[in-house]
């Protein structure tokens, strides 16, 4: 059964029908046929707890649609936007680890010319305040995750102070792989939400710890979006970006289990996940570089 939030939009032609997407762990989406096409409409409010804004949300993907890299926003209001339905297949892991090069030029074009189109006051993604707001949130709710705060606030604390300079760039900040869409021409990137301007380093990071890229797809990533091999030292800091990567993701959850109940949705088992795979690397750094 078709809801009445969907079914009394006033962006549609005809009568419509309408199915649920599944795999949001934030927000509600719908796929909905009426006479004009395809279309998805996506429920969501802000969420200060995770610094989301939906109003800036909207305006990155009708820049990100300008440019070729989203679908085209049809209709927004508060709490629900409508964009066009891309016919395509949603890349798991095992496609952004098969395709390096291919992430890596796509963010080199995302990152060198959003910028342009970005509106209004600026937004900064820096993840380890990210990471130090979310414990602040963790800490004042009642959380089976607050006893080990003091512990993730001394590896990000270690993890930032292994970067190293770089430029800032307008970027995504949320590649999981599940956002981005290959339509067997071109590759697309959905779900804006904490999409502003920050480092490179955050995006080709957070794409191969979320896909968990090997050494070889990393340094192929890496060769693509900068066209040389890294240093030591930027080596070093992107493989102390992964760590962080998947902290702040386990963070997300532990905070999202405090606020959110998207159906379906195990919070405290992704915050768990994400803190295995956080293990794992950081053997990983150590047997590569040492200790932080």
């Amino acid at each position: 059964m078709v809801p009445e939030k969907v079914l009394s939009l006033p962006c549609w032609e005809g009568e419509i029908a309408a199915v649920p997407l599944e795999g949001g762990l934030s927000n509600e989406s719908w796929k909905v046929t009426d006479r004009k096409g395809m279309h998805v409409v996506r429920f969501g409010q802000d969420f200060p707890f995770h610094h989301v804004d939906r109003a800036r949300e909207v305006m990155t993907a009708r820049a990100a649609h300008s440019l070729g890299f989203g679908p085209e926003v049809e209709f927004a209001a508060p709490g629900v936007s409508v964009v066009a339905f891309v016919p395509s297949t949603t890349w798991q892991a095992q496609d952004v680890c098969a395709a390096p090069d291919q992430v890596g030029a796509l963010l080199r074009r995302f990152h060198d010319t959003m910028p342009s189109q970005i509106s209004g006051a600026a937004f900064l993604f820096w993840p380890f305040h990210v990471i130090r707001d979310y414990a602040r949130t963790i800490a004042a709710g009642n959380s089976p995750f607050a006893n080990d705060l003091p512990g993730y606030l001394d590896l990000a604390h270690r993890l930032e102070a292994a970067q190293v300079p770089m430029p800032i760039v307008f970027g995504h900040h949320d590649l999981l792989p599940a956002n981005i869409l290959d339509d067997g021409e071109k590759l697309w990137l959905i779900d804006y939400e904490y999409a502003g301007f920050g480092t490179a380093m955050f995006d080709l990071a957070g794409a191969a710890s979320n896909a968990g890229m090997d050494a070889s797809e990393t340094a192929a990533l890496l060769e693509t979006y900068f066209g040389r091999k890294p240093t030591p030292a930027f080596q070093r800091a992107f493989d102390a970006m992964q760590c962080a990567s998947l902290l702040r993701e386990a963070m997300w959850a532990m905070v999202s289990d405090l606020h959110l109940a998207a159906p379906g949705a195990d919070y405290r088992f992704y915050a768990r996940e994400n803190l295995q795979k956080l293990a794992a690397n950081l053997t990983q750094f150590t047997q590569a570089h040492g200790t932080l």
